[in-house]
């Protein structure tokens, strides 16, 4: 605000020298050292620590020079005009600043913990896992935990990025920055404050800015050698013509300065990481963390997106969708494999117990044996049973058959080593997997793929509900590090997966995507992006806010080069004066930011 105040009041100065001729140099004087002082403090601040090309030294020179040429007002506009676009990029930083500190605003303030039946406001991060924490309606969710008693509606859109509120009862675990909508919630802790979601969120968010995109750094470069270059160009413009026409020297000089004020990088070293910035912030408020602007570049240059299957594209949750006897009933058949699977811990079994839940009867279940790579045996009401796969029907001789008509994980039973027939269990295909497809595909990812340690046949009909043509299925962690290997010897690689057990492909793809991933820790260390929901269309929005971003940053290369070129050539010519050199700075910077600014803008889908 001081600055603007100071910058006005200049304008101010400036324009009474143009009605009180009397006292025009002192109000001259005073309007170009009020709007400049900073400037030339700065000129003389970098050639005191010899870094003397950037744009402070070319504002000054070039208006100082006006000066001696007697140029007043001239140099009093460019150094106003020159401070207004620098306002207005500051505010243009300062709105962009502030949608990635809306972020922040997820940190909690407080946590009210439950010690003896007493409530005691503390510091969140003094709060120990296993703490009791009471949470009221208004209030944020300060540490991640599981709900003991309670149940209410959670907004998580500065979490994740949804609108629609999420439903909690007794059971389910919550995040920490979530705010409680409507009832009480008490809370189990489940990890300290430093480990929990928000914490992760904040450390991403703070540290996105120092990984730079290469075009940046090639902005960096390209200043270091183009303001030198310019300034030598100044020089030379006055000297050999002055050399071959010495009474012309005044004429080259105003010349030179009018270049020097033309060829000033402001527009171009602050949009550009204008752009990114902004970028980042919008694609965080839709719930997608990018940890630096080069994984932004990486993404809009993909050629191809390889999907994990379980827990990416489909919800990782196993239904029965079909039991085929051979000599019980249909119930008979899944209450023994249900009683059997009760006693292991894979996916499976759950889909079986959920299919019949009904363990209270009067069977009796002893000896059961988990067979790694097999499946489950077990005595029930004293006869064998095992529940697995085609190879444990092979084991205890029992002759299976192939299941028709179904597609997914084929679950045998056998009882005594005689076939009794066979469940047929599939993963839920999310649904926004098929959307995703589509929008990636429009997007012009060439090559969508989908890799899955799951049977072939389970694979296929996956692959073939979604859209996919290219799956590769049966694949052990290492076989899914070759296989991105092998894609990336052809160009860009993404790798979306769910972050459980994706971590070395995360880190080996040129972009790993962890998916609803903030409870794993491995996943987002390993992975570049992290979506913080279980939508894989968020995928396909990244590289829709990436391409849209690299878009804005080639038009203000483009257009800022373009317009300084041209203006560089007529400055040279003297068909360019020093009001057409403050409109080929201030007002490409202004532009350049204007249109900088839109990257932070992201459409909801």
């Amino acid at each position: 605000m001081k600055k603007l105040l100071r910058v006005i009041f200049a304008g101010l100065l400036l324009a009474a020298a143009w009605f009180i001729p009397q006292w025009r140099m002192l109000l001259f004087a005073a309007s170009y050292v009020l709007a400049g002082y900073d400037v030339l403090l700065e000129a003389l601040e970098g050639i005191r620590e010899r870094e003397i090309f950037d744009e402070c030294f070319l504002m000054a020179i070039a208006t100082v020079g006006a000066l001696v040429l007697g140029e007043y007002s001239e140099a009093c506009a460019v150094m106003i005009f020159y401070q207004l676009g620098e306002l207005f990029g500051d505010y243009a930083s300062d709105k962009t600043r502030e949608s990635i500190t809306a972020l922040m605003d997820i940190r909690p303030d407080y946590a009210n913990v439950e010690t003896d039946g007493q409530v005691q406001r503390a510091e969140p991060a003094g709060v120990k896992t296993g703490s009791v924490i009471l949470v009221k309606p208004g209030e944020k969710i300060p540490i991640d935990g599981v709900i003991i008693e309670g149940h209410s509606a959670l907004d998580t859109k500065a979490l994740t990025g949804e609108s629609i509120p999420r439903d909690v009862a007794e059971g389910d675990e919550v995040l920490s920055g979530c705010v409680n909508m409507s009832g009480v919630l008490r809370v189990r802790t489940v990890r300290d404050f430093g480990e929990s979601a928000v914490s992760k969120i904040l450390e991403l968010v703070e540290n996105a800015s120092s990984r730079k995109a290469k075009a940046e750094k090639f902005i960096t470069k390209f200043s270091r050698v183009y303001t030198p270059a310019v300034c030598i160009g100044a020089l030379l413009l006055v000297v050999i013509p002055s050399i071959i026409t010495p009474s012309d020297f005044t004429r080259w000089l105003y010349r030179a300065l009018t270049f020097l004020v033309i060829s000033c990088p402001c527009a171009l070293v602050l949009s550009i990481p204008l752009t990114f910035f902004a970028a980042i912030g919008g694609a965080g408020r839709a719930g997608i963390l990018v940890k630096g602007s080069n994984y932004l570049e990486t993404l809009a240059n993909l050629s191809c997106v390889v999907f994990d299957k379980t827990g990416t594209l489909t919800r990782g949750v196993f239904e029965v969708v079909a039991v085929h006897p051979e000599v019980l009933s249909e119930t008979e058949l899944l209450h023994l494999a249900a009683h059997v699977e009760r006693y292991s811990a894979h996916p499976v079994a759950d889909s079986l117990r959920r299919a019949y839940p009904d363990e209270s009867d009067s069977c009796s279940v002893s000896d059961a044996e988990e067979l790694a790579g097999y499946g489950v045996r077990a005595l029930v009401n004293g006869e064998t049973v095992c529940v697995g796969n085609s190879k444990l029907m092979d084991k205890v001789g029992a002759e299976w058959h192939s299941c028709k008509g179904d597609s997914g994980n084929v679950i045998h039973v056998a009882v005594n080593g005689k076939y009794a027939g066979h469940v047929v269990i599939s993963d839920v295909v999310k649904e926004s997997a098929g959307e995703a497809v589509k929008a990636l595909a429009g997007e012009g990812i060439s090559r969508i793929v989908m890799l899955t340690g799951d049977t072939q046949a389970s694979a296929d009909n996956a692959a073939e509900s979604l859209g996919l043509h290219e799956v590769y299925a049966e694949l052990l962690p290492g076989d899914k590090v070759a296989k991105v290997e092998e894609f990336a010897s052809e160009g860009r690689v993404a790798f979306v997966g769910d972050g459980i057990n994706d971590a070395p492909v995360l880190a080996r793809a040129d972009v790993g995507v962890a998916m609803g991933a903030l409870g794993s820790d491995a996943a987002v260390e390993a992975a570049d992006v992290v979506i913080m929901n279980d939508d894989p269309l968020k995928a396909a929005e990244a590289v829709r806010i990436a391409r849209r971003c690299m878009r804005i940053v080639k038009q203000n290369i483009a257009f800022s080069v373009g317009v300084k070129v041209l203006c560089l050539v007529l400055g040279a010519l003297g068909l360019a004066g020093m009001w057409a050199a403050v409109f080929a700075d201030v007002g490409v910077m202004v532009i350049a930011v204007m249109n900088a600014m839109r990257a932070m803008f992201v459409k909801e889908v």
